[in-house]
């Protein structure tokens, strides 16, 4: 009994965790990078190129508002907009609006379509996206974004390792997950024997 009770705790937390450590980068809207959390937490948002404003409610209405397409980045509203692909356990990369919701599974993780008509599975974590990291991440969808952002010394964006360090982290939280079981399943399965064999 007491062994049952210890395995309900762990299960119950390392599910909470896992539930947790991806529900946290998923309350930003769909097709938003990271660094720009900040920008779209506002409740009255300024397009990028600063021609209009909008409200957090018209963020991803598929009406496209801003000419930049600021205002639609998970949805193909804008011409001139962009998909930001998380691809966790991955390589993260940036894709034309044209290609959401266009019943093709560009992104590693399926983010790219939400529309609900296909349903992409998650290739992320088993080396899916193979063809941007080929590419040594210069990629013609890549080089829409011209971010700031870090590089190391080898050349490696400091938020592409951030993404993949994370889907490492899942990973093993996963399969500790799947050793807790096996092993409380062999030792439930002894327990019984052993109570078979001393009647």
């Amino acid at each position: 009994m007491v062994t049952s009770l210890a395995l309900m705790t762990c299960l119950y937390f390392s599910s909470l965790y896992i539930h947790l450590s991806y529900s946290s980068p998923s309350r930003l809207p769909i097709g938003i990078h990271p660094l720009d959390e900040k920008y779209y937490d506002a409740e009255l948002i300024k397009c990028k190129d600063g021609s209009k404003s909008f409200t957090r409610d018209r963020l991803n209405d598929n009406f496209c508002d801003c000419a930049d397409g600021t205002d639609e980045p998970g949805t193909s509203a804008c011409p001139a907009g962009r998909f930001y692909c998380r691809n966790t356990g991955s390589t993260p990369t940036f894709l034309f609006s044209s290609r959401v919701n266009d019943c093709i599974c560009d992104c590693c993780d399926g983010s790219d379509e939400c529309g609900g008509t296909v349903s992409c599975p998650n290739t992320c974590i088993m080396g899916g996206n193979i063809v941007y990291q080929r590419t040594n991440y210069d990629s013609t969808a890549s080089n829409l974004d011209s971010l700031n952002s870090r590089k190391t010394k080898s050349g490696i964006r400091m938020e592409d390792s951030a993404q993949k360090l994370r889907g490492l982290k899942a990973l093993v939280y996963v399969q500790v997950f799947l050793v807790i079981v096996v092993v409380a399943f062999l030792l439930f399965r002894r327990r019984k024997t052993r109570r078979r064999n001393s009647r």
